[in-house]
Formats: C-alpha cells, sequence, structure tokens
C-alpha cells in the first residue's frame, strides 16, 4: 500500500518513527514534510497535501502528526472523501477502521510515546472496515443523513 505523511515542527519525531514502521511492513511512503523538528511550519499546508493526496487515490492511506493531533485531525476532515480519526490508544484505532472506515490516521506527537505509537499503528493497519451497519452508518455521515 501507498501511504502519505506529514507532520508540523511538533510532529517530526513521531512522523519518523512511523515513516520507519511503515518502510518495515513494506508500504510505499511519499512525506509531505515537514523535514526538521527545529524550524516551525504550519500543519495546514503540510496535512492538507496528503489528505488530498488519499482524497485523489494517489495514495491509499495517510497518517499525520502535530503538536495534539487536533490540527492535523481538522485540516484533514475539511478534504472531501477523508475520514480522519486523531487516536490515542490501540483501541480506537482499530474501531477507527472496523466502523468508521478511517483512511487517515491521526496522532499527536506531544502526547504519544513510541511504544503506544506503534500499537496504534499496528492495530490500525491489521483492522479492516466491517461494512453493514458500519457502512449504512457511514453512508449516512457521506451523504449528509
Amino acid at each position: 500500500m501507498r501511504f502519505a505523511v506529514a507532520s508540523d515542527h511538533a510532529g517530526f519525531e513521531l512522523k519518523e518513527f512511523v515513516k520507519q514502521r511503515l518502510f518495515d511492513y513494506g508500504h510505499e511512503v511519499v512525506d509531505f514534510g515537514t523535514d526538521t523538528a527545529s524550524r516551525p511550519c504550519d500543519y495546514p499546508d503540510k496535512g492538507r497535501p496528503a489528505a488530498q493526496a488519499v482524497a485523489r487515490g494517489n495514495c491509499d492511506f495517510a497518517v499525520l502528526v502535530c503538536g495534539t493531533g487536533i490540527g492535523m485531525s481538522i485540516v484533514a476532515n475539511k478534504v472531501p472523501g477523508i475520514y480522519a480519526a486523531l487516536c490515542t490508544s490501540g483501541v480506537q484505532a482499530e474501531y477507527s477502521r472496523r466502523h468508521n472506515n478511517a483512511n487517515v490516521l491521526v496522532m499527536g506527537g506531544w502526547l504519544t510515546g513510541r511504544l503506544m505509537a506503534e500499537d496504534i499503528l499496528d492495530r490500525w493497519l491489521k483492522a479492516e472496515f466491517e461494512n453493514g451497519r458500519h457502512g449504512r452508518r457511514v453512508g449516512k455521515v457521506e451523504n449528509g443523513m
């Protein structure tokens, strides 16, 4: 699979960790930046193009990271066709895929340690959308009820 990854300066270290894990799993990674933690940048400038790559079909999924994850969640969910889930646990990550068909995983670089990030990413990658009643619910979100 092809993954878009992006972060602002506050999420850079965690993004680099996630990127390496994705490579380790054999996935292709397209990095939308940033390239350093030492130079401040604005999360919309990095997160929006990554989310758009998923919405356009250029990437299958995305993982976005900023300080808290809130900003990246908001900017990604403004892109039509994106279902971004800010996850702070493996359970949330798993169910964001299984029940909500999330195509963008978001984490907070200030709040998520490497062990937790690994659990979140692993469970998110292994989970699949269950459709059924969940498909009906996602359809209501997509169609504005």
